[in-house]
């Protein structure tokens, strides 16, 4: 999957394959910013040919100063193509290294160009070649897309660490492979037509989700399982899994276009960041059915997904020599098989059935007779009509610490035995009557790295020859080699086509294949894959859905014709009223919440004002309407009458004299008179000298806002002379003294200003569509008791109030509760009010945290103390803003906190085998003696006087021991542990002739072809002593470490300069190969204990900065 996001964002958890956006060298268009779809994929069943490809090295010297923000290789070709790597040494806006493949001659191509390449890029480890980092993507290059590659490629630590190998000499070495393929237009494709089935639209990453749900969709016993659960007329789809489910599947059984799975994705409870999650496919697929099993529960399809799904196997342990034997029935719902060391899927089912015997010191414990020899196993009681096997392409590396993709190649059959050589997977108790014969129905596909990849799925409906690939929206018919051998994985070799580059051909590793097979069983075929029509589905889905699909075709002819028509959006005197003081408080009306009138344009204006009087009860002679402009102050008036002469005109001449804009909307306000009977007048004449106002009345008691009416005034006329009138149309006293203010604009700011009653309307510079509000002459003695004692102050409030959804840092989904702030408020006014609503005496301990829009997840830094002047800063995200803020209580106040540096240290116990892991918050000036006398009064030392050392551990090798005096502001414990010891007696007084040397305990990694040294534990100094042997170091390690003496006895022991081991023997003198001081790093040189790393694996490590782990999948509803 590759996933276009703005790449200068927040940069959250996962990483994501995006184009590269360089947001300072200038203007960006939009679709930068906007978070896209994943990139379409070529239509392979289209090439006839082995695509052209390269591989391209680029060696950049002087790496580390290079000044340059971006940097360009040389320009190679593949496929008659030019291309070139552009990298962002220092990071693009993220604290890792940037890489992409850029098309080197864009600016110069034909307008609509498109080419289409699978491509890797690599940072080459130059210690060790197995370690260097390579992705893979793929991607529809064009105008708009001219580069795509990693924003997040590697960490810029790893890369500058000069122990990692990634930059030797100050040299970094980086490589491209690319393969070209040519690819047909599919703008036009239209799936239905040319396959008979519909895609699903991807909603960011669900490309993973959108696979399953078709391979699910086309078990046509479980789609219709799924149309039998009961729903009724007044769900909704976003709030019910088996409404959601059943819309979906009915879309894609009816629908001529793709799908889209939101409605879905709601009802399972996600929000937008769920759905730019990439999770797993056997997760969601369990989850899924787990709810659907719980939903159907009580139904008439009870039981279904155990019917389909659910098979048996019995795990056994069997004593050899005494008569005795435990069992154990189990049910599956999906089988994990392996993938790595096995061929294919029966060397799986081999390995997965493969007796284990437990003996030695590995005895089995048997009732009522002790420790005995057995033999331990699995076989199958009985297997589900429809098999599911997961294949576990995703491993953990414990060597790497990581997790890794097995890309080897790995064979499925069309047709599958398990009953073969004479049912060896079958238990005893199975019935063998039944015949455990499988053909394939779906394949499901991974294509990419561990870090992120493309989903899609090889699916035969029908089980017939015909294979179809459904790849998000498209659906494309396949053949059996495409959908079986192409996803066997492993390595396919590419000739070479450009002998400028690299004359021998090269391996590509193919890193599309399997990961997920589904099998149906010969004898359930038949009933599985069953007519499903629309008597299965219920009569108010349908009725439902057919409404749907109506007014969808309506919209889709509306916007068909919209070129004939002219929309009209009339306001009149009873919007305003019931808009201001509740929609809106500044202008006029929102034109959208008013009646329009969608007219073609060759009619002329009188029929539209026919049309009115129907709708409104207005004769045609009562009607008047004015033309809406919008103010260079941005700010939306009705600006004059239409004449006598443009009525006379089409509605669509009259919308291009009044829009300028040309879009097919014209803006009227209704104008209609009325006299003392309620019965409208015709309009009154108006010449140059009458102007039309609009008023606004304020209630400062109240604090509201509301519309009372218009009235012409005459410009050389002074608002003093319609004070009555005013007074009248307010229910006031004729007499009531009177504010007057004119409503100006309110963009970016408010402008609000006094009239003056006794100047002219014309002086004031009053005119058409001015609006004037006004309120009771504030008394003096009232004045405290309102907060808004006048117009401009309640307009200024209204304008800046923000209501703002608080949330607590450690519950990130959850509202905790809204408070009405300003815009204008302050960091300290914030705080305060949030420290007031959760009764909290000190402000300054609460410490805030941004919204990202993007994420839907909290900022990664919080904010700092008074870091920000206004909440408007605290909410605006790029060119969005949010309402929500994150809150956390500190023990102590934030401005405090921020003149301190929080330290997590690993401390040691000298005589005990146990860690803990400390937290030492001291000011930011302070020394590593500091950190060392806040420790011992938190620790358990061996002696009061015992002294306490620093260290800086990194992949299980110390670095560095920390001086006393050196600052700790500097000191990073996100990317290295810090490791606290006693310092032994023996340390402190080191003769001339000892050396303290490093001693790392490591193993090799027996699976490469090429001997790999792997370190792994907890690193510690030993001093060695000038004629030293090492039989006799080694006694004093095994002292130190404590090791039973028969694990002991199978250490090797060696000499290990620059990862290369020099194996020593007991007579050996161990200081003779510690002379050299001038190493390149003492880490570098070591005593290496070479023996298999027992202790238990750790989900985390001290380091838990350095992994990010995939989110789990979660169906919330």
């Amino acid at each position: 999957m590759t996933v276009m996001t703005p790449p200068t964002l927040d940069q959250e958890d996962e990483e994501m394959l995006v184009p590269h956006s360089d947001f300072n060298d200038g203007p960006q268009s939009m679709d930068v910013v906007v978070a896209q779809g994943e990139t379409v994929s070529t239509a392979e069943n289209q090439t006839v040919e082995e695509p052209p490809s390269t591989r391209f090295t680029w060696t950049i010297e002087n790496f580390s100063r290079l000044n340059l923000k971006k940097h360009y290789s040389d320009i190679f070709v593949v496929g008659g193509y030019k291309w070139r790597i552009l990298i962002f040494p220092k990071g693009n806006n993220v604290d890792h290294l940037s890489l992409y493949l850029d098309v080197a001659d864009s600016a110069t191509l034909p307008y609509g160009w498109s080419r289409y390449a699978q491509f890797s890029l690599a940072v080459i480890n130059q210690i060790h070649n197995k370690y260097s980092i390579r992705k893979d993507t793929q991607h529809q290059f064009n105008a708009r897309e001219s580069d795509w590659g990693f924003t997040s490629f590697m960490p810029l630590g790893d890369l500058y660490d000069p122990g990692k190998g990634f930059l030797v000499n100050d040299t970094c070495i980086v490589e491209a492979e690319v393969a070209v393929r040519k690819v047909v237009d599919y703008w036009t494709y239209d799936s239905k037509k040319e396959t008979g089935y519909v895609g699903l639209k991807n909603q960011g990453a669900t490309c993973y989700m959108n696979s399953l749900l078709q391979t699910l969709y086309h078990i046509r016993y479980f789609r219709k399982a799924v149309y039998h659960m009961p729903t009724t007329e007044n769900d909704m789809p976003s709030g019910s899994i088996p409404l959601a489910l059943q819309s979906l599947f009915y879309k894609l059984q009816y629908s001529d276009n793709s799908v889209a799975t939101k409605e879905l994705t709601k009802s399972f409870g996600w929000d937008t960041y769920d759905s730019f999650m990439q999770h797993d496919v056997q997760e969601l697929n369990r989850v899924l059915c787990e709810k659907l099993e719980d939903k159907m529960k009580g139904t008439v399809v009870e039981g279904t997904i155990q019917q389909l799904f659910e098979g048996h196997h019995m795990n056994y342990i069997e004593c050899i020599n005494v008569d005795y034997k435990s069992t154990r029935k189990e049910s599956f719902y999906d089988l994990q098989l392996d993938v790595k060391g096995c061929r294919d899927v029966y060397a799986s089912f081999d390995k997965y059935v493969e007796v284990e015997r437990l003996e030695g010191d590995n005895k089995y414990h048997a009732e009522q007779h002790g420790l005995q020899d057995a033999k331990k196993g699995v076989l199958f009681i009985d297997f589900p009509p429809v098999l599911q096997l997961q294949l576990k392409r995703f491993e953990y590396d414990f060597m790497r610490d990581t997790m890794v993709k097995i890309n080897d190649r790995y064979e499925f059959p069309l047709q599958l035995d398990l009953d073969r050589e004479n049912g060896k997977y079958l238990s005893p108790d199975a019935d063998r009557s039944v015949r455990n014969l499988y053909t394939l129905h779906s394949v499901l596909v991974h294509s990419g790295g561990v870090h992120g990849g493309h989903y899609y799925a090889f699916i035969r409906p029908t089980l017939s020859d015909q294979w179809y690939k459904f790849d998000d929206e498209r659906v494309t018919k396949e053949d059996t080699k495409r959908a079986l051998e192409e996803q066997y994985g492993g390595e396919e070799e590419l000739p070479q086509t450009n002998p400028g580059f690299n004359n021998t051909p090269f391996k590509f590793t193919k890193y599309s294949n399997a990961y997920m097979l589904v099998y149906i069983r010969e004898s359930d075929k038949e009933k599985i894959i069953c007519n499903v029509d629309e008597k299965d589905i219920a009569e108010h889905l349908r009725i439902r859905l057919k409404k749907e699909q109506e007014e969808k075709e309506h919209k889709k002819k509306e916007k068909a014709e919209a070129h004939l028509y002219t929309i009209i959006k009339v306001a009149r005197d009873e919007d305003l009223s019931e808009q201001i003081g509740k929609d809106i408080y500044f202008d006029l009306v929102d034109h959208d919440k008013v009646r329009s009138f969608r007219i073609q344009k060759q009619l002329p204006f009188s029929l539209f004002k026919e049309e009115v009087a129907k709708e409104f009860g207005i004769p045609v002679q009562y009607q008047r309407f004015w033309l809406w402009a919008k103010r260079q102050n941005h700010t939306y008036r009705p600006n004059r009458p239409l004449t006598q002469q443009e009525e006379l005109q089409s509605v669509g001449q009259l919308r291009e004299v009044s829009n300028k804009s040309h879009n097919a909307e014209l803006k009227l306000l209704l104008e209609v008179e009325f006299g003392m009977d309620c019965q409208p007048l015709p309009p009154p004449d108006k010449t140059r000298e009458d102007i039309l106002l609009f008023f606004k009345l304020y209630d400062p008691e109240k604090e509201e806002l509301r519309y009372v009416g218009r009235l012409f005034v005459k410009a050389g006329g002074k608002p003093v002379e319609i004070l009555a009138r005013l007074n009248e149309m307010a229910g006031f006293p004729s007499n009531e003294e009177i504010e007057l203010y004119e409503e100006i604009k309110f963009e970016p700011t408010v402008m609000c200003e006094h009239i003056d009653t006794k100047v002219t309307f014309r002086a004031s510079q009053l005119e058409d569509g001015d609006i004037v509000c006004y309120q009771k002459a504030p008394q003096v003695t009232n004045e405290n008791c309102c907060r808004y004692p006048d117009v401009p102050s309640f307009l200024e409030y209204v304008h800046n109030r923000q209501l703002v959804h608080f949330r607590s840092l450690d519950k990130p989904k959850e509202d905790d509760f809204c408070l009405e702030l300003s815009k204008s408020h302050t960091y300290d006014d914030v705080v305060e009010r949030v420290a007031r609503h959760i009764g909290l005496d000190e402000p300054s301990k609460i410490r805030l945290t941004s919204h990202n829009c993007y994420s839907q997840q909290p900022k990664p830094q919080p904010i700092k103390y008074r870091g920000v002047e206004h909440l408007s800063d605290m909410l605006v995200h790029y060119n969005q803003t949010s309402d929500i803020l994150y809150y956390e209580v500190l023990d102590i106040p934030l401005p405090e906190l921020q003149g301190l540096k929080t330290l997590k240290v690993a401390f040691h116990h000298s005589t005990k085998d146990e860690v803990t892991i400390h937290s030492i918050r001291l000011p930011k000036m302070s020394t590593v003696g500091d950190v060392i006398n806040e420790l011992k009064s938190k620790v358990e030392l061996s002696s009061p006087i015992a002294e306490l050392r620093l260290l800086e551990v990194f992949y299980h090798k110390i670095y560095k021991i920390f001086p006393l005096n050196e600052k700790i502001e500097n000191i990073n414990d996100q990317y290295w542990t810090l490791r606290a010891e006693e310092i032994p007696e023996e340390e402190k007084n080191l003769g001339p002739h000892n050396r303290l040397i490093h001693v790392y305990h490591f193993t090799k990694d027996a699976s490469q072809n090429q001997m790999q040294v792997q370190n792994f534990g907890e690193p510690f100094f030993l001093i060695i002593h000038e004629g030293e042997t090492l039989a006799e170091v080694k006694l004093r390690i095994q002292k130190k470490l404590q090791v039973p003496e028969e694990e002991f006895a199978k250490w090797k022991f060696a000499f290990m300069s620059l990862g290369r081991p020099e194996y020593l023997q007991d007579s050996d003198v161990v200081s003779s190969r510690f002379q050299r001081r001038d190493v390149y790093g003492a880490w570098e040189q070591y005593l290496g204990l070479e023996h298999s790393d027992t202790a238990p694996k750790r989900a985390y490590t001290a380091n838990q900065a350095r992994h990010t782990f995939e989110k789990p999948v979660k169906i919330y509803n």
